[in-house]
């Protein structure tokens, strides 16, 4: 099933002018483990940016997000990772003997049996109820709990959706929450492209070995025969839009051909396959995308140099 509808992405894809591919397929096991150098380098300064708003102003979260050891709630993080950002927060409310159930959701059960054993050692007391599934589906099967509900999406992935797109999201999101509920929305500041650039194009080249491995994954899964030297891996970024955008540029005219999907694809010298886009966000931009929802901005905290952001939205 993942591989015919890859297949049919990948075609479909490229159909478009210019050509463009999924950002949901980087996510491979070479990916996978790509990504963890990514989060590690000391140009991407994403991770550590929120993860010491997470461990610096714990208490001010709590605050922020209302919450009260003698009232009951669910915390809900759509994409939970490995949590290290987010066990920085439970391991406080856990000391501090709130009421809660954390519901990590994830497609992957791999992923979210990992993190349950892994939390299991770090905060055994701690409630865990994993959800296997799509967001909104998993959403959808809580709606009906009479409980307050905290729903955490970090790491700006809000920033990989168009604002239509991730108006959209939001708006669905409310549709499955409640009056009162919060969303805690992790997002990526607009700053200069001197920040922004080498955290997507990093001196090592683990940014450009983890665009360029979604040409390896079409080789590997759909037998391509991309040759991988003949690609660029390409990002921009204009503080004034505030996007950042990643490419994959073929550096001659050539021809590719996916046996898989039975079809060849020509490449022109300069052609570009428009692979991520990664928004950056104001208050204004949040606010206009989260217009006609039923979410308003009733908190923010940002990191000592203000790169990064989260913002508590609230349910009317």
């Amino acid at each position: 099933m993942i591989l015919e509808q890859f297949k049919k992405d990948v075609e479909e894809g490229f159909a478009h002018h210019p050509k463009t591919i999924s950002s949901k397929y980087f996510y491979d096991k070479t990916g996978d483990a790509l990504f963890v150098k990514i989060m590690n380098m000391p140009e991407y300064y994403l991770t550590r940016a929120e993860h010491e708003i997470f461990k610096e102003q714990t208490s001010e979260i709590i605050k922020s997000l209302n919450l009260h050891p003698n009232q009951y709630f669910e915390l809900i993080e759509l994409g939970a990772g490995d949590g290290t950002k987010t066990k920085e927060l439970l391991k406080i409310l856990d000391g501090e003997n709130f009421q809660f159930d954390y519901l990590p959701v994830d497609i992957s059960i791999n992923a979210l049996e990992k993190l349950e054993n892994a939390l299991s050692n770090e905060i055994p007391n701690l409630n865990v109820k994993i959800q296997q599934g799509d967001y909104f589906e998993v959403l959808a099967s809580l709606k009906d709990s009479p409980h307050p509900k905290v729903v955490l999406f970090l790491g700006s992935n809000i920033g990989n959706l168009s604002d239509d797109l991730a108006n959209k999201f939001i708006y669905q999101l409310g549709a499955n929450l409640k009056p009162l509920d919060k969303l805690f929305l992790g997002v990526d500041l607009i700053k200069p492209a001197s920040v922004v650039l080498p955290a997507y194009n990093d001196a090592q080249g683990i940014t450009r070995d983890f665009n360029l491995n979604l040409l390896e994954r079409m080789n590997r899964e759909l037998d391509a025969d991309f040759d991988i030297n003949s690609f660029l891996h390409v990002p921009e970024y204009l503080e004034e839009e505030g996007i950042a955008r990643s490419f994959i540029e073929s550096q001659v005219e050539q021809n590719v051909t996916i046996k898989k999907i039975g079809k060849t694809f020509c490449f022109k010298k300069g052609e570009r396959i428009h692979t991520e886009i990664s928004r950056k966000y104001s208050d204004e931009i949040i606010n206009n995308i989260i217009t006609n929802t039923d979410f308003k901005i009733t908190g923010k905290l940002t990191d000592s140099n203000h790169l990064f952001a989260d913002y508590i939205l609230t349910r009317g």
